[in-house]
């Protein structure tokens, strides 16, 4: 941790990571973890969430008063949450609430949050971002511009129709924040959830399975939302969704920073007790430079994630901060995931350690809130554009 950060966010962390060690990592092993990619049971969620509340560690990030932590005391505390794949879902730190929290937290109304925030960070709810869209149907993906879900205005009321893809949590969820388009633009829509109109089609098998809910297909035929839930006014649906985008991003890396650090301490203790060919597998040079190399990239990875949390901190949006650091600490932890199975043989493909999860949960989130190919394309044009008006590089 770093020294500068604020005694406030260094108290509540090391409590964080008292609990996560604790009192949520025996619970890896628990058989209500359902495979598959389909997620912990509502049941396992609801005790790990009592025993974080009865700990003074539920949704460690929103203060008493309501007001949230500063992005760099955030990544203090979302760090240690991640040192298990359980833990964010403990602490309420977890993808897609926390975004959604801070989102809600800077644009949603008083009655807004008062209805649908609040349950939220009681960690008495579960909510779902529904964006994306199959790619059957042309919708968008990566592309939010590719929109196919349409609303329009029935008297006091809106009315949605559509379908979306890769909707984490929406099986469970209580609270929806459904983006549509209109005749203005993108559009966003806080909903209560079950609806009738909003179906479940498939919970899909993905090779991740840390998100309680899963992902889901969805249909939403015929949706009605009273105007009052429409979150500002139509046509400022990406406008919002921005505000929400730099910071998810960067909360992704912090928990899978905490996770990564949790396979380095497995993968060092397995080749610091493991012999083989006479001696202990870490004083082969080959796994010993595998381990270095982890602790060199990691020290990046929690480094990158500070400069791009001190840019939004300042006020700045961090659009092109967010997306290098998404980029690049995505991209870093595969490699110390990768090289921690490696590390540990046969062990560490087996689901006797969280390694191999801790390795296929990274995998997926090189995808998350955009895919390292897509930051890169983005990135690439404003490099051109800023050529082209004589900005240096």
């Amino acid at each position: 941790m770093n020294a500068d950060v604020s005694a406030r966010a260094q108290e509540i962390a090391t409590r964080v990571e008292l609990f996560v060690r604790q009192e949520v990592i025996p619970y890896e092993q628990d058989p209500r973890l359902v495979v598959q990619g389909h997620g912990p049971s509502e049941d396992l969620v609801a005790e790990l969430r009592a025993k974080a509340r009865a700990a003074g560690v539920l949704t460690p990030h929103i203060l008493p008063d309501g007001s949230h932590l500063t992005q760099r005391e955030t990544a203090a505390v979302l760090i240690p949450s991640g040192l298990s794949p359980l833990g964010p879902i403990a602490c309420n730190t977890a993808a897609p609430d926390e975004g959604n929290m801070y989102l809600l937290g800077r644009v949603a109304s008083p009655e807004q949050k008062k209805r649908f925030l609040a349950p939220l960070v009681a960690g008495e709810a579960r909510s779902a971002f529904f964006m994306t869209e199959p790619a059957a149907d042309g919708g968008a993906g990566s592309d939010p511009s590719m929109m196919q879900t349409t609303c329009h205005q029935d008297g006091n009321h809106w009315v949605i129709n559509g379908r979306k893809a890769f909707i984490t949590g929406a099986q469970g969820a209580r609270v929806g924040i459904v983006m549509a388009r209109s005749d203005d633009g993108a559009c966003l829509f806080l909903v209560d959830l079950p609806d009738p109109a909003i179906r479940i089609e498939r919970v899909l098998d993905t090779i991740d399975s840390s998100m309680p809910g899963g992902h889901a297909v969805v249909r939403i035929d015929g949706l009605r939302v009273p105007a009052g839930q429409m979150l500002g006014h139509s046509g400022e649906g990406f406008k919002y969704a921005q505000i929400r985008l730099a910071p998810a991003r960067l909360s992704h890396c912090m928990r899978w920073l905490g996770g990564c650090i949790r396979a380095q301490e497995i993968a060092t203790a397995y080749a610091c007790t493991r012999q083989a060919f006479g001696k202990s597998l870490i004083d082969h040079e080959g796994v010993g430079f595998m381990l270095a190399e982890n602790r060199i990239a990691l020290r990046q990875c929690a480094l990158m994630i500070d400069w791009t949390a001190s840019v939004l901190d300042a006020g700045h949006a961090g659009t092109e901060e967010s997306s290098m650091a998404k980029v690049a600490v995505s991209e870093q932890l595969m490699k110390v995931a990768d090289n921690c199975v490696q590390v540990m043989g046969g062990t560490g493909v087996t689901g006797d350690t969280i390694v191999e999860q801790i390795f296929r949960e990274v995998r997926a989130f090189r995808i998350y809130d955009g895919p390292t190919e897509v930051h890169k394309w983005s990135l690439a044009k404003k490099i051109k554009r800023e050529f082209a008006q004589g900005r240096p590089a």
